[in-house]
């Protein structure tokens, strides 16, 4: 993508919006995420911290 001149803006939002998709790839597990893709691994922590956020909820209550 870099010094690439592209013929249009959406020639250009197409091409970029294709190299985000290819190098951010939701299917390939990740070492940095204990083997899990990463809408996986996002998923595992929200609910960790909806279940932190019960426990401290009643702790506090």
């Amino acid at each position: 993508m870099h010094r690439h001149r592209f013929r249009t803006r959406g020639e250009a939002r197409l091409k970029i919006a294709t190299w985000i998709a290819d190098f951010y790839n939701i299917k390939r597990r990740h070492s940095a995420n204990d083997g899990l893709p990463p809408v996986t691994f996002e998923r595992h922590m929200i609910e960790k911290r909806q279940a932190s956020t019960v426990l401290l909820r009643t702790a506090v209550a």
